[in-house]
């Protein structure tokens, strides 16, 4: 997947035009004039190159904001490949809904980017009160979009991975968080600006913001539609996409309902493998199935809809004693006759509906223990039992601040 990681040479002519390029902007000469030339320049570079070219121009002493007149244009040739390249996709299918959004999100940063064009029309910011009102609505529009980053991470990243495609996703994923951060500190710097900063500084702050986050919106959308999508449409089975879609589904969308899909879940389909415990989400080996519970860090028992004991993990430092005697057992019959009130209550409240949970807290000896009781009901609403979970929260009680750094003894 090398159309990721900018690998052709990048000649001293064609940034050279770039620059040429720039300058007639800079002289008023309209995007779609140069359009084509810039076409015919970018040609072989893949979206990574033309970054880096847009880089080293500035690098080399060119204004950011000169380079940034370059966007316009530079949009132009992505809005016409988003389009040409489209894939031809039903309406239901995952890859046709990102690339809807992807059209959706460029065009709501083109109005963002236009909304401030008609704020830099303005003289103050009393005269540019409504305008910085859509500005910031329109932002908080594209901080709302997350759940479709969280699609493509969730979801279509680890199925690329599982049919080999390993290294564009966290590439990918690398493009997201650079989009988080802009959208994240565009929306704070409006959010919490104070006009003592004046007008004109305010003006090149989210001149700079607004183009900045369309630029990154553009490259990495660009780069999805023509190499990650395609790639996903030759290496994921057809009949995987319908769980993906169900998957999406789960997730929600961002820019638009897409239409229904009422296949996804007839068409979906998951292999049972001998000795396996298969789940909607999954499936484990008994072995492996066993050692998660008896690995959390709380007891957990499983009381059935009839009252009885019909599991119990087997947690290195259990808190309270469990054998297997118990199993089958009345729970009322496993607490003391002072306490079995409330065990029935509990019970009682779970069955008709009532409650769905109940908290206590104990000192257990010279330790703190959080114990918790939740109804169990299936998909229709049903109860069909009590779980209880038991904690010693006694070292968790003094956590303070962060730890952000893995220690390593």
């Amino acid at each position: 997947m090398s159309e990721f990681l900018g690998v052709n040479k990048i000649t001293k002519e064609k940034k050279e035009k770039i620059r040429e390029i720039i300058e007639r902007l800079h002289k008023g000469e309209s995007p779609e004039r140069v359009k084509e030339e810039f076409k015919q320049v970018v040609a072989e570079l893949k979206p990574a190159e033309i970054a880096i070219l847009e880089g080293e121009l500035i690098k080399e002493g060119l204004p950011t904001e000169e380079v940034h007149r370059l966007c316009d244009t530079h949009l132009l040739v992505f809005k016409e490949s988003l389009e040409r390249n489209r894939p031809s996709l039903p309406q239901w299918h995952p890859l046709y809904i990102l690339m809807e959004e992807h059209r959706m999100m460029v065009e709501l940063g083109e109005k963002i980017v236009s909304k401030v064009k008609e704020i830099k029309n303005k003289v103050s910011f009393s005269d540019a009160l409504n305008e910085i009102g859509d500005l910031k609505s329109m932002v908080e529009q594209v901080v709302n979009s997350e759940n479709h980053y969280l699609r493509e991470e969730n979801v279509l990243f680890p199925y690329l991975e599982k049919h080999g495609v390993k290294e564009p996703p966290k590439i990918m994923w690398m493009d997201h968080d650079q989009i988080r951060k802009q959208k994240k500190n565009f929306k704070e710097y409006l959010d919490n600006f104070d006009e003592s900063v004046g007008f004109e500084d305010f003006i090149k702050e989210i001149d700079a913001y607004s183009i900045g986050l369309l630029e990154l919106m553009g490259n990495h959308f660009y780069k999805e539609n023509n190499i990650l999508f395609p790639t996903g449409l030759r290496v994921i089975e057809k009949n995987e996409w319908s769980t993906i879609r169900k998957e999406f589904d789960n997730i929600g969308y961002c820019c638009y309902n897409p239409v229904t899909f009422e296949g996804a879940a007839d068409e979906e389909q998951k292999s049972k493998v001998d000795g396996e415990v298969v789940f909607p989400t999954g499936s484990l080996t008994l072995e492996e199935l066993q050692s998660i519970f008896n690995t959390l860090p709380v007891d957990i028992t499983f009381v059935d809809r009839n009252d009885k004991v019909k599991f119990f993990s087997e947690s290195e430092k259990r808190i309270f004693i469990r054998t297997d005697a118990i199993i089958g057992r009345e729970v009322q019959n496993c607490h003391p006759t002072k306490s079995v009130h409330i065990v029935e209550k509990i019970l009682e409240d779970f069955k008709e509906g009532k409650r769905d949970s109940a908290d206590f807290w104990i000192w257990f000896g010279e330790r703190y223990v959080y114990i918790r009781y939740f109804a169990v009901r299936n998909k229709k609403g049903d109860y069909i039992g009590t779980i209880e979970i038991t904690q010693d929260i006694t070292d968790i009680k003094n956590i303070e601040g962060e730890r952000r750094i893995y220690d390593e003894e």
